[in-house]
Formats: structure tokens, C-alpha cells, sequence
């Protein structure tokens, strides 16, 4: 069994701050202005020799007819039926208020272990003042004062609470598992794709762009492969980017297409291939990506038989020597093929990864050259000799030969070009480098 702890209560009490602190690094955006988190948001955590996931969740406001509020209380009541652990977090500053007092009725019907936190503890004052918060009711457990910023006081708490997890837990359960993420301009699909995989509703989805903005992750199974496919915030140009929480969201984004295996960059099928498209998949080939584009809202647009083979060939003139990277069409509303998408992030992460026996790169290369040799400098002939696939994360290709500073960048085309018709490497940078033999 896991060991989950959910962190929950009202607005603007430093939820995010306090899971910051328990993972160890800054994962969730942290600002004053309350609602910054909508969705669930998942980290790993150690104490005392046991690990634990923790859930960072939304502001819960009840009798509200805000559209994101009843979304987040949608998300704050998964979280808290996930857990094994609740930490209700409460602000010394503000007292108790009348939100706390309407979350903490919610949380006596859940029958799980609740810790109240009682955060901003950062004097003495505010720390005794902590003990007003007893009157919430919520069992036999002690109200802890904490100072999330500092870490002060968060070692008591963690104490209690371990002794909720009989099993150690796994130091890092996502380690080795592929990483999909899925990139695009704000409104295109991304949350809505994630929720139809999965079948609940894992990212918060209106029609207001902007919706997401953390980078949420969910493990996924498929046809027996695992793996981790994360929603992102919306990326728009710079110069539209106004607000600090919106450049934040953009930038734990960009974050997570470093950290990804595959990008699955989604454009919305009304707008087109937009130089924001390309930026990502750009963005993508430096960073040595696995890349694949998905078409999304494929149901809105007026076609007939030929419509799909123009767009598909106006999209790979726009990539140009970049035509490796496969594009699927799909509407994720009528569930048009979703799966064959996600099949497709698979099969690209596949192609990353294979590892060509050097017997056969040289077999198959070899003869390629011997048909087209390299085209010779100022009288003096290139024999390649060896090929070989290099150890690294991505497949690079090492070609020996005798003058390799004279092989130039359209010879080069052409090694790659054989490559990717010989060992399939669709959706995936490949790099040759030239070594003196």
C-alpha cells in the first residue's frame, strides 16, 4: 500500500509553501493571490527512513459559484480519498475563520487520520496563539504549529505522522519510468486530453485559457507499458505573458519539457501550425526529445477525403529537414484517436532508446556509403570505415574515418536520412559525430 499525504484547507494558508518544504525543492507555484493552485499536485518525501507521496491541493471554498472553486473542491475531495494521511493546514495570522470551521465538517466524514497545521507559527505569540484552532474538534491528534518558509516545527509533525506508513514506502517510484509531457498554446486540449485517458478528471478543464498551471503528473498503464504523462500550463509568446503566476506556470513548463523523455506538442486543428508550434519543437530538438505532434479538435473542421493529406503536407514543409517528427489527428472530445496518440508518445520513447548491434549499423551503413560515398575535398578522398552507436540517452552515432573534418553538413543529411529508413528512429534527433580513424 502507499503511503499518501494530502495537504488540504482554505485559501491563501500556504499549502504550497508547506509542500515545497516536504519535497525538498520549489515543484508547486507560490504566490499571495489565493486560487494559484487548482489542480492536484503530486511530490515524493522522506522522515525517519520512510518514503511518502504528498499531495499538494487547491484552496477548498464551500457554497461558491465560482466555475474554478467548484473545480478545485472537485480535486481537493480526490486528494483526500487517495490519502492514508490529512494534514488540514490553518493560518496563525488569520485565526480561525469561518471556512476552516465549514472545511473541517468536510474532513470529520473522510474517517481518516486529520493533523492540524497551523501554519505562519513564526513567533512566539502566533505559536500560542495556535491553540485556538483545538476548538475545530478534528479527534484526539494535537494542533502543530509550524512555519513552512523556515521548516520550523515540521519535524514534530512528520514524526506523527509516520507512524501511519507500517511499510517503508519506495525512495523514488517513478525512477526509470518513461516521461511523456504534453506542450502547446493555452486552449488547445491538453487537460482534456489527460482526463480522457484517464477517465476522471485529473486536470481541472474550462474554457478559459490559462487553466492549468502547475505541470501535473499521473502514472498511466497502456497495453503494459508504464509511465508518467504530465498536463502543463499553456505557453503563449513572451511579450503576451503579463502576469507573474502565468510566467511561472510557462516556465515549470519549459521545466518539464527538459525533464521529459517524449513531448507531445498539441495544436489546436482551427488555428493551424502557429511559430509558437514550431518554438516548442525547436525547443524540443535541442534538448534531445523524443517529439511527435498531435492535431487536436479534428471534429471541427470542415474536410473531405484529401483535407488531412494537405494540412499534413503544408505542416511538414513548415518543419523542413525536421520532416522525422509523425503527427496524428485527433479530436479529444469525441475520443478520436486518443489511444493511437498515446501509442504513438510509446512507440517514439521506443525509438529513443533502441540500441543498434554495431555488427548490423555496419552491415546495412557501409553498403550505403559504398553506393554514395563522401564527396571528395580538394582531391583528397574520405573513406568511412567503422560506424558505431555511442552509450548516451539519445542515439548518437560515431563514423571513423580518415579526414573527418572535411565531411560536410549534406553528406551528413544523408548518413542520417539512411539511419532513419533502416533502424526506424521516427519522432527522435539523431546525432553523428566524426572520429579520426
Amino acid at each position: 500500500m502507499s503511503n499518501i499525504v494530502a495537504i488540504v484547507g482554505r485559501p491563501n494558508v500556504g499549502k504550497s509553501t508547506f509542500f515545497n518544504r516536504l519535497v525538498e525543492e520549489r515543484k508547486a507555484i507560490e504566490d499571495n493571490m489565493s486560487g494559484v493552485t487548482r489542480d492536484r499536485h503530486y511530490g515524493h518525501a522522506q522522515w525517519g527512513g520512510k518514503y511518502f507521496s504528498v499531495i499538494d491541493t487547491g484552496g477548498y471554498v464551500i457554497g461558491s459559484d465560482d466555475v474554478f472553486e467548484a473545480e478545485i473542491r472537485k480535486q481537493v475531495t480526490l486528494a483526500i480519498e487517495e490519502a492514508n494521511v490529512i494534514l488540514f493546514v490553518v493560518d496563525c495570522h488569520d485565526g480561525l475563520t469561518d471556512l476552516d470551521k465549514d472545511f473541517a465538517n468536510v474532513l470529520r466524514s473522510s474517517k481518516k487520520p486529520v493533523y492540524i497545521v497551523a501554519n505562519k507559527a513564526d513567533t512566539q505569540e502566533k505559536e500560542l496563539n495556535a491553540s485556538e484552532f483545538y476548538a475545530l474538534g478534528l479527534g484526539d491528534n494535537d494542533v502543530f504549529p509550524i512555519a513552512a518558509v523556515s521548516g520550523s516545527g515540521t519535524g514534530d509533525l512528520l514524526d506523527e505522522v509516520i507512524k501511519h506508513f507500517p511499510e517503508g514506502g519506495i525512495e523514488d517510484p517513478d525512477e526509470g519510468i518513461p516521461k511523456i509531457s504534453i506542450l502547446g498554446r493555452p486552449n488547445v486540449g491538453k487537460s482534456s486530453f489527460l482526463n480522457a485517458l484517464l477517465g476522471t478528471e485529473r486536470s481541472i478543464v474550462t474554457n478559459e485559457a490559462g487553466t492549468t498551471r502547475d505541470a501535473i503528473n499521473t502514472r498511466y498503464k497502456l497495453y503494459g507499458q508504464d509511465f508518467i504523462i504530465t498536463d502543463t500550463a499553456g505557453i503563449r509568446k513572451k511579450a503576451k505573458v503579463k502576469e507573474d503566476i502565468e510566467f511561472y506556470s510557462v516556465m515549470r513548463s519549459l521545466r518539464t519539457l527538459e525533464e521529459s523523455d517524449v513531448i507531445i506538442v498539441m495544436i489546436d486543428a482551427e488555428r493551424g501550425f502557429e511559430a509558437q508550434d514550431m518554438n516548442l519543437i525547436s525547443l524540443g530538438i535541442k534538448n534531445n526529445k523524443g517529439i511527435m505532434i498531435m492535431v487536436n479538435k479534428w471534429d471541427l473542421v470542415e474536410k473531405d477525403h484529401k483535407t488531412m493529406d494537405t494540412i499534413k503536407k503544408d505542416m511538414l514543409e513548415k518543419l523542413g529537414e525536421n520532416r522525422w517528427i509523425p503527427m496524428i489527428f485527433t479530436s479529444v472530445l469525441t475520443k478520436q484517436r486518443i489511444f493511437q496518440a498515446i501509442e504513438l508518445a510509446v512507440k517514439v520513447y521506443e525509438n529513443k532508446t533502441r540500441k543498434v548491434p554495431t555488427s548490423k549499423i555496419n552491415d546495412v551503413m557501409l553498403a550505403e556509403i559504398e553506393k554514395y560515398p563522401p564527396p571528395a575535398w580538394k582531391g583528397k578522398y574520405i573513406k568511412i570505415k567503422y560506424v558505431t552507436q555511442l552509450p548516451t540517452k539519445n542515439p548518437v552515432f560515431a563514423f571513423f574515418c580518415n579526414l573527418p573534418q572535411y565531411i560536410k553538413n549534406p553528406y551528413t543529411r544523408y548518413l542520417e536520412n539512411r539511419l532513419r529508413e533502416n533502424f526506424d528512429f521516427e519522432g527522435v534527433p539523431i546525432k553523428i559525430t566524426y572520429k579520426k580513424k
